[in-house]
């Protein structure tokens, strides 16, 4: 069941909860695109192990208003936004791929609230030094980057168009995906169960417009307003070696960039490894 939060400048952010409601409070940042109905373990598996899991859609996406020039950093007031509505003074939060950089936000600025941070198969800042931010990067992916240095209306014109071909059909997204994976995505991709979360998640993330995306392609090309090396509350940083669309290279600048982190390369996967290991990610956050 959706719900609707009104952040403190007067957006709707689209929410949902699953897994026990008495459970450790843990926000799930979606993927780029995505949206609050992305992949996530089943209700049962969250009863299981103790999750009361929150997620929602990221400004422009799916039942989110849209928030123009928003920044990695601005992640911070929707997530507090969310937890004050719903009674959560302290929580967990985790982030996969394009909500990995959002995740890491939190972290560092509401180190009081946020307990653990888990990035996973995230990127680094743009710019970062001593990282070739596109090797290793698939060419799809380095397109879109790419096309932020001409702004906003590079960007919207041709995520505008893609974003309509998703919404025509959904599953030219992942057969896109595939195209560019490497084997082990295409074997976690295969899997129907996936398949239909994923599909599910692009249409309803892109459901009006390609606004969400847009704006996060933008996001991860400026500066994120907050810097990693901030960080002191418990990360977790978890990539796989294989990954093409967000190369393993950001991963291992992260884990030298966070004091503490916990880094954590798994051999002979790849970006969407990081469905698989969710469950045993959840356990980690909810450790005292």
């Amino acid at each position: 069941m959706t719900e609707t939060v009104t952040t403190p400048d007067g957006r709707r952010l689209a929410v949902q909860q699953k897994g026990a409601p008495a459970g450790h409070p843990v926000f799930l940042l979606h993927g780029t695109p995505g949206s609050r109905v992305g992949p996530a373990p089943r209700s049962s598996v969250l009863y299981r192990l103790g999750i009361r899991l929150i997620t929602f859609d990221r400004p422009g996406y799916g039942g989110s208003d849209r928030r123009p020039g928003r920044t990695v950093a601005s992640a911070v007031i929707d997530v507090a936004a969310i937890a004050d509505q719903l009674g959560l003074s302290t929580f967990s939060v985790v982030g996969r791929s394009g909500g990995a950089p959002h995740a890491l936000a939190c972290a560092a600025l509401i180190p009081d609230r946020v307990t653990r941070v888990a990035a996973l198969v995230g990127l680094a800042p743009r710019g970062a030094d001593g990282l070739d931010w596109f090797e290793g990067m698939t060419a799809s992916n380095i397109r879109e980057f790419t096309m932020a240095r001409g702004g906003m209306t590079a960007v919207a014109a041709s995520l505008g168009a893609a974003a309509a071909q998703i919404r025509d059909d959904p599953a030219s997204k992942i057969h896109g995906l595939v195209m560019e994976a490497p084997e082990s995505d295409r074997r976690t991709v295969s899997d129907m169960g996936i398949r239909l979360m994923l599909l599910r998640n692009f249409a309803e993330g892109l459901r009006d417009s390609s606004d969400g995306w847009v704006d996060d392609v933008l996001a991860f090309s400026s500066d994120w307003m907050f810097d990693p090396a901030v960080i002191r509350v418990p990360t977790l940083v978890w990539h796989g070696e294989n990954d093409v669309f967000s190369p393993v290279s950001h991963a291992r600048w992260l884990g030298r960039r966070i004091p503490g982190v916990t880094l954590r390369i798994e051999r002979g996967v790849a970006h969407f490894g990081a469905l698989d290991i969710m469950p045993e990610v959840l356990i980690w956050l909810t450790r005292e």
